[in-house]
């Protein structure tokens, strides 16, 4: 049950109003003791149901937004999520693809709902703050809830299985030798398949030519169709594919515990460090009820064994932060990626030939 307090105050209905003291009861004659008239009940319910509202919630199924298409990361993340957090939560929840753009269509569309609860979206960091640096967007990062983090998950370089490079420095050895002429897809201008390509040029001395998708799951299928050369996805969207691909590399700060045989960029002298974020909004100015709601089955869900061990078989690791702390952190990364456009801005249009 969630109670939403009105403007006016809240009401106590007990059949007499403005009741006297006892002692100015005991003089005054009991004519003139003032009770409702038979009317007044009605009146007085109309004023207390203006001024608290008390309803189930959820009552309906709640959307969980995906900004990509089906079968990448974040919407298999997301897809397991809404089944624990319906448990949680107490009601159903359901994932919506909004794909395009680099996620901007899924989250204006959270940013734009009523901001009831009914509507909330998976995030992908660093897309949730960069998309609004790099070009005007419909959205603002001010323009959510913050709920909570959940997982990330290493951005990673893969190749086909039959690729002629064997490692990380093979490829380096090719791109500077073939400067702008080997393909790298990402899953769209600005998210951290992207600008996983952008620092991996500047810590190189290479370039890519970019080909941006709306989502790993159209990615990897180019990428297996051998339409592209290098696929950059995130290490979990491409661990279950790792008998038709090689991976070159994976962007943790060691190997990952997951994943253990993929080596990472920095033992290969490529100091690259970059994960997907992905964690849960909502639009701007919940009830405070239901903000409570959510974030305490996002909390439970977060703890959940079996959920975990779903992360775990997904290649994917737990990095639970609540709302206000999320919120924090990413307030600091807004600034790094803000000062980094300044001096090396990753928008295709702005690359310079």
């Amino acid at each position: 049950m969630v109670c939403v307090e009105g403007a006016g105050g809240s009401f106590h209905h007990n059949n007499e109003l403005a009741m006297p003291s006892k002692t100015a009861r005991a003089s005054r004659p009991a004519s003139k003791r003032q009770r409702f008239p038979a009317g007044a009940s009605v009146l007085l319910g109309v004023l207390l149901a203006a001024s608290t509202s008390c309803f189930a919630w959820p009552d309906k199924p709640v959307e969980l937004v995906v900004g990509f298409a089906a079968g990448g990361g974040t919407d298999i993340t997301a897809r397991t999520l809404a089944v624990h957090l319906s448990k949680h939560l107490g009601g159903q929840v359901v994932v919506i693809n909004k794909a395009g753009a680099s996620g901007e269509l899924g989250l204006t569309y959270v940013a734009k709902a009523a901001p009831d609860g009914y509507v909330i979206g998976m995030t992908n960091m660093p897309g949730l703050v960069t998309l609004a640096i790099e070009r005007r967007t419909q959205f603002s990062p001010s323009d959510f809830t913050y709920l909570a983090n959940l997982v990330r998950d290493p951005s990673a370089f893969s190749v086909l299985g039959d690729s002629k490079y064997r490692n990380l420095a093979d490829l380096i050895a090719d791109a500077k030798a073939r400067p702008g002429e080997i393909s790298y897809a990402s899953t769209g201008v600005g998210t951290d398949d992207h600008l996983a390509m952008v620092q991996f040029e500047r810590l190189t001395g290479t370039r890519l030519n970019h080909a941006p998708f709306n989502g790993a799951g159209p990615l990897r299928t180019a990428l297996l169709g051998g339409h592209v050369t290098v696929g950059g996805m995130n290490l979990g969207e491409v661990m279950p594919f790792q008998s038709k691909v090689k991976i070159l590399a994976q962007a943790s700060d060691g190997r990952s515990k997951l994943a253990p045989e993929v080596p990472s960029f920095s033992e290969q002298n490529v100091p690259l460090v970059f994960n997907s974020e992905r964690g849960i909004v909502a639009p701007k100015g919940l009830p405070p009820d239901v903000e409570r709601r959510l974030s305490e089955a996002l909390r439970l869900t977060a703890a959940d064994p079996e959920f975990q061990k779903q992360m775990q078989a997904q290649f994917t690791e737990m990095d639970y932060v609540a709302g206000p702390q999320w919120r924090s952190r990413l307030d600091k990364a807004t600034a790094g990626f803000a000062a980094l456009w300044k001096t090396a801005p990753w928008g295709d249009a702005e690359r310079k030939p």
